[in-house]
């Protein structure tokens, strides 16, 4: 049985316009400047995704209400780009040590369930479960 993909919302370069009260002509240089990558269709009218909006709100607010100008935009974002990067890595690493303190949890699980394995016995070192106290 196919699933459906769930349709996200796609706008056209005039209605992002209008949300903003931005010129439609601020969304092309936002878009040569690197700063956005809106979809084209076939007939290479621009679509914007969700993202691209709050990317452009992020923009818009970063230059209306903070002054800031496009370079210093472009850096922000790339900023943001690798701050959610190393985000995405030290999830990464984390999830990968969990798994390995598991399983090494799990193997010491295993090896104290065995009969005659190995314990600690203070300075004299290990010795064979159930040897003689002596």
């Amino acid at each position: 049985m196919k699933e459906k993909k769930e349709k996200k919302p796609l706008y056209m370069i005039s209605v992002v316009a209008e949300m903003f009260s931005i010129h439609p002509q601020t969304l092309r240089a936002y878009e040569r400047q690197g700063l956005i990558k809106p979809a084209r269709t076939v007939g290479n009218t621009r679509l914007y995704s969700q993202e691209d909006v709050d990317r452009i709100e992020l923009i818009t607010r970063l230059t209306r209400d903070l002054g800031v100008n496009l370079a210093g935009v472009e850096v922000v974002l790339h900023m943001r780009e690798k701050m959610e990067e190393m985000r995405r890595q030290m999830e990464n690493t984390i999830r990968l040590l969990r798994e390995q303190l598991k399983s090494e949890i799990d193997s010491l699980n295993i090896d104290q369930e065995h009969e005659g394995s190995l314990v600690p016995v203070g300075k004299r070192g290990l010795r064979r479960r159930g040897e003689g106290q002596g």
